[in-house]
């Protein structure tokens, strides 16, 4: 059995929520799981002490482990119980309740309706609001239609036996019925009030909240003010979104992303409305080409000439637009015996599945480049294309990052045999210097690296790459020839036209110019380490900028002034809800719409 190189792979990780499948050396399932943080989570299992003994028999069969990125840990959660239910793999708890997903019942019926859990067949008359992801949700969800609504929830034969209220009553979790102390026409209004809710028109409940929050909070009520928020927590809660289980169809999404270093297609499979996982492929193809020609070019291979035995569900979304999308639908639909829709522009929870696919499809590519084989083919092609007699080691890169003068701060970020080397990435904060001007900027951070490094505080790179021109990479030099350090290869990294990938100009020192072909090992090992200093450099840049301003989270968005910072922090109660929020909860509240939901999402989340 290969051994799982578990270092390599805990380092593509992101710290978003998601579910992970342990597979073994055959590709069975072993263990599915859900993370608040896919990150941490998975590598507790990888600790050298403080493991259980099922833990370690769990880690010692491991072969592969597969992620899918969720929105939410609620969606973490329901696409958990699917893919339990789908592989029943040996190391999970299987209960035998686990056939269906619960419901709130209500006997809309009765003179009195009734408010109740329900798993299983839907049998009784009344009205199923659902499904939940699980049995805890929907018992906290009516803990709190119980607080709010006072709709009854017990037993018909202890409501109907009852001749003076019980303990509900009294605490205000009930208001009577079974003792007549509301009227049949008040209690239906408290039962349309909770339907509504549970349909998802509550805003008005959810205003009435947050008014007596802000009023307390003004009152100085500090404690009521804090109650009221985590009732409007507990609601928001209750009427969340699920996107991992939808209401009916077969449908796979497929998405496509394109990266220094590769491409990824990723297929979605949703069956009977729910999401039962992915499957990943990086075909070979240059990187020049855009993702409408890869998937147009992977479709109909995919369908057509693939794995045998392979079912065409009825509806098939790309993620993007495709030039032949009639003809490829028409011959999926031949081949098939039955109309197959093809789609590439699509809304609401089918626009969701999109971007969840496409999430998924840069973190797979992101575990792929980093896997050691492949970092191995790119560090020798690396040695070829220079012309270098030794296999480089390690490599350096520099950017800068500002917004327009602003806050100007440069990255460098290391790569060794291993990929990315972080805890050997630092961000330099630049200051006495010209706003906006790169060439000083990338001079002082330089200099205050490589004076550290000539001291002996680290270790010199086998080659640095200075992201920009020759100007840049004329900087680089004077430092160099300055501090009087040798055996350090300096390559400029030039944007190409229109600063499309596979186009870019390597400007080696006292050497020539090289264009690297846009399928070159070299070309995408170099792309990878400028793109990556250019995501640290950013990163650092918005922090400085955000310490400097001594903003909240939400005072450095774009497009979220003070009205809209109100409104959010109204619907969510506070600046922890609205970061853990998902785009589509955020585009629930009052002025923000989907697009300025989805920005706000990623500048939270960058």
């Amino acid at each position: 059995m290969t051994e799982f190189d578990a270092k390599s792979f805990l380092k593509t990780l992101p710290t978003r929520p998601g579910v992970y499948r342990m597979q073994d050396e055959a590709g069975e399932v072993l263990y599915v799981g859900k993370a608040k943080s896919l990150k941490s989570r998975v590598s507790s299992y990888f600790r050298s002490t403080a493991l259980d003994v099922k833990t370690m028999a769990l880690v010692a069969k491991i072969a592969d482990v597969q992620t899918t990125v969720t929105g939410s840990e609620t969606e973490a959660l329901l696409l958990e119980q699917s893919l339990i239910k789908e592989y029943r793999p040996p190391y999970n708890i299987v209960f035998r309740d686990d056939k269906s997903y619960p419901y709130i019942f209500l006997s809309s019926e009765d003179r009195y309706p009734r408010l109740a859990f329900h798993r299983g067949a839907q049998k009784k008359k009344g009205r199923y609001f659902g499904p939940f992801p699980s049995a805890y949700s929907v018992r906290d969800s009516l803990n709190i239609l119980q607080k709010v609504f006072q709709v009854r929830q017990c037993e018909d034969t202890f409501f109907k036996n009852r001749t003076r209220p019980c303990l509900q009553y009294q605490i205000k979790r009930c208001s009577g019925p079974c003792c007549d102390l509301i009227s049949p026409g008040d209690y239906a209004d408290d039962v349309d009030h909770a339907v509504m809710f549970l349909e998802g028109r509550s805003k008005s409940v959810m205003n009435d909240y947050a008014n007596k929050m802000e009023e307390a909070s003004k009152n100085l009520d500090f404690e009521r003010a804090a109650h009221y928020r985590d009732q409007v927590t507990h609601l928001r809660r209750i009427q969340e979104q699920q996107y991992v289980v939808g209401d009916q169809g077969d449908i796979d999404v497929m998405a496509v992303t394109i990266s220094p270093g590769g491409v990824c297609v990723l297929v979605m499979f949703i069956r009977g409305g729910r999401l039962l996982g992915n499957k990943t492929y990086f075909p070979k193809t240059r990187l020049d080409e855009d993702e409408a020609a890869v998937l147009g070019a992977f479709l109909p291979q995919f369908y057509l000439t693939g794995e045998s035995g392979r079912e065409t569900p009825s509806e098939v979304i790309v993620s993007a637009q495709l030039e032949d999308k009639s003809i490829l639908a028409e011959a999926l639909s031949e081949k098939a015996g039955r109309k197959i829709s093809l789609s590439d522009s699509v809304r609401t929870h089918r626009k969701r599945w999109v971007d969840l696919a496409v999430t998924n499809a840069e973190q797979s590519l992101g575990a792929h480049l980093a896997n050691r084989n492949n970092l191995q083919q790119r560090f020798r092609s690396l040695q070829e294309a220079m012309s270098l007699e030794e296999l480089p080691m390690r490599l350096e890169c520099f950017d800068i990052s500002h917004s327009s003068g602003e806050a100007t701060v440069a990255s460098c970020v290391v790569f060794d045999q291993n990929g990315p080397l972080k805890s050997d990435y630092r961000r330099f904060n630049i200051d006495d210097i010209t706003p906006g001007d790169d060439y000083a900027a990338m001079s002082q951070a330089l200099n205050r690296r490589y004076t550290r490094l000539k001291k002996g505080e680290g270790q010199l790179p086998d080659i640095l790459f200075i992201d920009g021109g020759k100007g840049q990479l004329g900087e680089a030099e004077k430092i160099m020839e300055e501090l009087q350090i040798e055996g350090v290869l300096l390559v400029g990294v030039a944007k190409g036209p229109g600063r499309k990938a596979g186009l870019e100009t390597l400007i080696v020192s006292n050497g020539p110019e090289l264009q690297l072909p846009p399928d070159s090992p070299a070309l995408h090992l170099i792309q990878h380490i400028r793109d990556e200093s250019h995501r640290f450099a950013i990163t650092a840049h918005r922090n400085r900028r955000g310490k400097k301003r001594t903003e909240s989270i939400l005072e450095g968005i774009d497009g979220v002034g003070p009205k809209r910072r109100r409104a959010l922090l109204r619907h969510f109660g506070g600046t922890a809800q609205v970061h853990s929020a998902s785009a589509e909860e955020l585009a629930k509240v009052e002025g923000i719409n989907s697009i300025l939901a989805e920005h706000i999402y990623a500048t939270l989340h960058h």
